[in-house]
């Protein structure tokens, strides 16, 4: 056992518990939120250094072995997971310290940001259903805090349908979790791994596996985004990033966990359906994306097209589609962050988010300008950008499987991301300046240029050094397409309970 696995989850809650007693002061908050960041990111490493050397991460609580007890695993594909979300909350964390106000910040932002990254951080090790459901919740309930806080009108709006859309996905959730407990009479995953197997994935378990990919499709975006582009359109910048940049992800991870670990024995029904659920999710995104001409729909239709293509790696269920789906959500959790983090500086300058209203910004910020034109091309994949080897993979995987439609359908709505993203460059940053320096509504600062070059550098660097990561991505694919490893980490090589 490791009690180091848990860290990642109990570091943000103790953070934040202690931050609430200290409201008011706000240079204390800020600084024990990023220590606590800095903490989970360096135990990320630790623990992926771990996982290479030493195999799958394990830590039964209190004790009491699977599948009886609480299991905390850390297998590669979690840990990189952990390590891309500390990189992402950290930049996302810098920008709002001059960005999301003083009001918001002295009624508990950065604790229910800590407690949310707690959420995601849980949700990536837990190793059974029941707790998955909790952390989704945690994540959830800091996200109906931090969605309205602040008030406006448009956040209460699209607050009230984003907390209802959730409360009826964790109703389905439990109903799924009730019906699986029913038949194989256990929620550890590795012991539900076994089970399944045993008994054979009938038509009753391909249905309930189909309740879960309902479930867990609400929560990623996948076909079912309609809560989306409202939900993320309505909070301040850095909480829309965080957004972007984790929660869908978190959505994601839960459909190729138990899709490769537990549910993966008719794969010509369920992940079948699950690269249609996919390409239905690309073009309905890509469609929205490129029909706006409001900057903050754009990228959250984005968000969506992102979801989908994801997802289709897991439908080819190669090696080659599994390698592209990890490469590309480490890619989509940075330059989401960073899209959104950019789109927000556009609006903070302009004071509108309307395309139409907005000409000639990269006179008086071509830092601004040039950092979002390499965002654009990273978003739409082009080479040597982060965005590109991941959806190469993808779409060899797709190709490999038989899957033509999906990975063609991938390759169009990337084009149709290149010209919407594009459309957002071409309309804010040339042309006539409408707005002279002394007319802009905002300004730029340190403490937000700083997150968005680091994060326009990291995007590059994981394109153009994207072997340095290899390894680990392989170790992670490895590790999902042979179950077996992840049952005798949790099971102590003793399958047969």
């Amino acid at each position: 056992m490791n009690n180091t696995v848990i860290l990642p989850i109990i570091i943000p809650v103790i953070a934040g518990l202690i931050m609430v007693i200290f409201r008011k002061n706000i240079r204390f908050q800020r600084l024990f939120s990023i220590i606590a960041i800095l903490i989970v990111g360096t135990v990320s490493i630790l623990l992926m250094n771990q996982i290479r050397n030493e195999g799958i991460q394990t830590l039964q609580a209190g004790g009491w072995e699977a599948p009886f007890g609480i299991t905390i695993v850390a297998d590669m594909f979690s840990a990189i997971l952990l390590l891309t979300t500390s990189i992402v909350a950290f930049f996302c964390l810098i920008f709002a310290f001059s960005s999301i106000g003083r009001e918001r910040e002295e009624h508990y932002f950065y604790p229910m940001f800590l407690f949310l990254i707690s959420g995601v951080c849980g949700s990536f090790l837990t190793g059974d259903l029941f707790n998955l459901f909790v952390c989704f919740e945690v994540m959830l309930i800091s996200s109906y805090v931090l969605i309205s806080l602040g008030g406006t009108k448009l956040q209460l709006r699209e607050s009230v349908k984003y907390i209802l859309i959730n409360v009826i996905s964790s109703s389905l959730f439990l109903i799924a979790i009730a019906y699986l407990y029913a038949i194989t009479g256990t929620l550890n995953l590795a012991h539900l791994s076994l089970r399944v197997a045993e008994a054979g994935q009938d038509g009753l378990m391909t249905t309930v596996a189909f309740l879960f990919l309902i479930v867990f499709s609400m929560k990623a975006a996948l076909f079912l985004f309609f809560w989306l582009p409202g939900s993320y359109s309505a909070p301040p910048t850095a909480v829309a990033a965080i957004f972007a940049a984790l929660l869908t992800k978190v959505g994601i991870y839960a459909i190729f966990r138990l899709f490769t670990l537990v549910f993966y024995h008719e794969p010509e029904i369920t992940h079948l359906a699950i690269g249609i659920l996919g390409a239905i999710t690309m073009v309905l995104g890509a469609i929205g994306a490129v029909a706006y001409w409001d900057i903050k729909k754009i990228l959250t239709y984005n968000v969506i097209v992102g979801v989908g293509f994801i997802i289709a790696g897991l439908a080819s269920l190669t090696s080659m589609g599994m390698v592209g789906s990890i490469y590309y959500l480490i890619h989509d959790m940075v330059i989401k962050a960073l899209i959104f983090l950019l789109g927000g500086m556009i609006i903070h300058l302009t004071g509108t988010s309307k395309l139409k209203e907005i000409s000639g910004l990269i006179r008086n910020h071509p830092y601004v300008g040039w950092m979002f034109f390499v965002a654009a091309l990273s978003l739409a994949g082009i080479p040597p950008l982060s965005g590109f080897l991941g959806k190469v993979f993808i779409t060899r995987g797709t190709f490999e499987t038989g899957y033509y439609w999906l990975g063609a359908i991938g390759l169009i709505t990337s084009l149709m991301v290149l010209y919407s993203i594009m459309k957002i460059f071409m309309n804010s940053f040339w042309g006539e300046t409408y707005v002279s320096k002394e007319m802009e509504k905002g300004t730029t600062s340190l403490s937000t240029m700083l997150p968005i070059g680091c994060l326009t550098a990291l995007t590059i660097a994981l394109g153009l050094g994207a072997e340095g990561i290899h390894e680990y991505v392989q170790i992670a694919t490895e590790s999902m397409l042979n179950p077996i490893l992840y049952i005798e980490a949790v099971m102590g090589g003793d399958p047969i309970r």
